[in-house]
């Protein structure tokens, strides 16, 4: 009340409430007094919305671009994708340069044809207004996150960060990772699983040469003068997994 019509004021408020900041895990009291969470004993567990978990990846990789207003931004997207459409004929290129890494909030919304990723995680296509988005679980939303360039360059940005920000060790890298993509420490059942792995996909691309500069090549960003394109390209695949996890694009 005392901020008026500060609308502002007002979201800022909810935003650092107490039962805002409630984690969604909840104990077997709370599920037994209050199973809909009519009284919001505990905060609710969404998956993320499509621009948001795009906002999120570039985030973690340390490219995301915080310029504020403007025209669209176009991000990658499948050639031939807008081909269907011939009234007019529409072309697509992708911009390379620092407007590819802007938030999802910019991202061109072309009516019927909006961007693959955006449809895979249930965007609208705006033919008429929705008050809430659907909310689905399917393959293509994870093939989405392992393939799509913007995943795939943002992962290889992540793996950038933990070699040249995390410790010397496998052990402090993978913390490292954990906590930028999570926000937690990892267990030792998942430490352990993630070393299994790492030591596999290193011993591939140190076998396959092109499988890493393949994989290395994908958008815009470029490898630092020295760095291994093996190891590079083992912890790229690291990253490509927490970005995948339903941890990473859900809200906890």
């Amino acid at each position: 009340a005392d901020g008026g019509w500060n609308v502002k004021r007002m979201f800022k408020q909810m935003l650092l409430s107490a039962t805002y900041r409630q984690q969604s895990a909840a104990t077997a009291e709370q599920l037994r007094r209050d199973p809909e969470n009519v009284y919001l004993s505990h905060a609710p567990r969404f998956r993320l919305q499509g621009e948001f978990i795009r906002d999120s990846a570039l985030a973690v990789s340390g490219v995301l671009n915080g310029k504020v207003g403007g025209p669209s931004v176009k991000p990658y997207q499948p050639a031939g994708y807008y081909s269907p459409m011939n009234f007019p004929k529409r072309k697509y290129s992708a911009d390379m340069n620092a407007n590819q890494y802007r938030r999802g909030v910019y991202v061109h919304w072309q009516r019927q044809f909006l961007h693959p990723m955006l449809r895979a995680f249930d965007a609208p296509t705006r033919e008429e207004c929705t008050a809430q988005r659907p909310v689905s679980n399917t393959p293509l939303a994870a093939l989405t996150l392992m393939n799509d360039p913007t995943f795939v360059e943002a992962a290889k940005g992540f793996a950038l960060r933990i070699l040249n920000e995390a410790g010397a060790t496998d052990q402090q890298r993978l913390a490292w990772a954990w906590q930028t993509a999570l926000g937690r420490e990892p267990s030792g059942k998942e430490l352990n699983v993630a070393r299994a792995f790492l030591g596999e996909t290193r011993k591939r691309y140190q076998a396959d040469a092109k499988a890493a500069d393949k994989l290395l090549a994908v958008g815009m960003l470029k490898l630092p003068v020295g760095m291994a394109k093996p190891e590079t390209a083992a912890w790229t695949v690291l990253g490509q997994a927490l970005l995948n996890l339903s941890e990473t694009i859900t809200r906890n």
